[in-house]
């Protein structure tokens, strides 16, 4: 899949850092944009007690540690494919080690599944990252809410008009900006937290487990908010091949990850505190009035780059995809000759560019989007979980005894999240499970044709696949039950 170029080493490297903080942790990096607002003051509005504030602090603690760092960057990024991440990443590897069922299932079908929800978490990341930030405009003044809409295009046009200049020279634009965007949430978060050092509590996993008790069924109601805090996790491992995984695990332990925690503690510090909040918005309510304008620019600048993590992710997955022969062969345009996953694709661009403006349009806040955004996330979580089981199962053949009980941990994780997203699946969860069907609908076509067309150039060769379809229609050749045959054959690789 490398083509003969090379993909980026495993060597920790200052500028590989920072690059990867403005095109890897730009999505999961401005979740406290909405994450902490959508639990409290979203569709399903829960009570400010402090308890419910420690709980919810807990939750999004501890999901943080759970999905992000322990399985996606101590083990799913383990999995690469010549230094490229991602879901198909993980479907190439399974096909080299002749993997073909996932608990009865085919591989490909659940690859595909996965791959397809990651496309509409693409298409939704822009228009909610965006719309989340010029919200500020609302805060400041309510006058100012009806310009929210028209800014967030003119933004997202001019986003996906730089594309072009590869995810390497943006990265490097965008790195030292969101250097200064985590320091942010580090100076926005701590003073709340010294103020009220109650806080701290909720590191306690026993403040989730209490809410939890408390709240039976309805904490999955509150679990589809707390999905949004981790927001882009597969698409950090799908940018795996713009960067490398350990430049990735630094910039998370070292910034990220201890940014976001301070700015969500200090966000849960003013509502324990009893303090006024604008607007309900637990971030902007954090910011001194002084430097509020500054800072609502710099969290539209810190959306606009957290739009690209997912913009690369959907360039990797397509430029995976085509290699695989899942996808029809369009135009990709290399833009680093030393990086194979450096790459811009015209015809996805436009695509994503057109469905972003279409979103906001539809829905016109970040509240309205919310709900489309967690089934995408969670349901390539439950998928990316059910191939890396595969993948140590049968192709890295690690005990049954370290294999089954990781695979059932992160599996009622996953499954825990999916369950409070799809509560929300008529207020805007249908966006994204549409694209994916739209898209699955191609790529399992196109995988279909090209099988075919494979053994029937086998079977009669130099046949077109038009001639194939003209011979079955005039039953003159049983080609359908000879292809079967065929397709056994060592001599075609899917």
């Amino acid at each position: 899949m490398n083509n003969g170029k090379n993909t980026v080493k495993n060597t920790l490297n200052l500028s590989l850092v920072i690059g990867a903080l403005g095109i890897v942790f730009g999505d999961i990096g401005t979740s406290p944009l909405y994450a902490l607002k959508e639990t409290f003051f979203g569709i399903h509005h829960l009570d400010l007690t402090a308890a419910n504030i420690l709980g919810v602090l807990s939750l999004i603690f501890w999901t943080l540690m759970v999905v992000v760092t322990i399985k996606y960057i101590f083990l799913i990024m383990r999995a690469d494919n010549k230094g490229e991440g991602g879901i198909f990443a993980l479907l190439a590897l399974l096909r080299q080690g002749k993997v073909k069922k996932i608990f009865g299932l085919s591989v490909t079908a659940v690859v595909l599944a996965g791959a397809t929800l990651l496309y509409g978490d693409g298409i939704i990341t822009p228009a909610i990252s965006v719309l989340s930030a010029v919200e500020g405009l609302a805060v400041l003044s309510p006058d100012l809410a009806r310009f929210v809409v028209p800014i967030t295009i003119v933004i997202l046009i001019a986003l996906f008009s730089i594309q072009k200049k590869g995810t390497g020279k943006v990265g490097k634009l965008f790195g030292p900006i969101m250097v200064i965007w985590f320091l942010t949430l580090i100076w926005l978060g701590l003073p709340p937290i010294i103020r009220n050092p109650e806080i701290l509590a909720a590191i306690n996993p026993l403040a989730a487990y209490y809410f939890i008790i408390q709240h039976a069924w309805a904490t999955f109601l509150v679990l589809s908010s707390v999905a949004l805090c981790i927001t882009g996790c597969e698409a950090l491992y799908a940018d795996m091949g713009h960067f490398n995984r350990r430049s990735i695990t630094w910039s998370w332990s070292v910034l990220v990850y201890p940014a976001l925690i301070i700015n969500y503690f200090g966000q849960g510090a003013w509502l324990l505190s009893g303090a006024s909040i604008p607007g309900n918005n637990t971030f902007y309510a954090l910011v001194p009035s002084g430097y509020f304008l500054g800072v609502m620019v710099l969290a539209t600048v810190a959306t606009i780059i957290a739009s690209q993590a997912l913009i690369a992710g959907v360039y990797s997955l397509t430029n995976q995809a085509i290699a695989l022969g899942l996808f029809p062969k369009i135009k990709i345009i290399h833009t680093n000759p030393d990086v194979e996953g450096q790459i811009y694709i015209p015809f996805m661009n436009m695509a994503l560019a057109l469905g972003c403006i279409a979103l906001v349009l539809a829905f016109k806040t970040s509240g309205g989007l919310a709900a489309a955004y967690g089934i995408a996330v969670t349901g390539t979580m439950i998928i990316t979980t059910l191939v890396f089981y595969s993948l140590i199962r049968y192709l890295w053949k690690w005990p049954v005894f370290v294999v089954w009980p990781i695979f059932i941990f992160l599996i009622i994780i996953d499954l825990s999240f999916f369950g409070g997203t799809v509560l929300k699946f008529w207020h805007g969860g249908f966006v994204p499970v549409l694209i994916a069907i739209a898209l699955f609908a191609v790529m399992s076509t196109w995988d279909w044709g090209k099988i075919l067309s494979r053994a029937a150039h086998l079977t009669l060769p130099g046949i077109s696949v038009k001639k194939l379809a003209d011979l079955q229609n005039d039953n003159k050749h049983n080609l359908l039950n000879r292809s079967v045959v065929v397709m056994s054959s060592p001599d075609i690789r899917r």
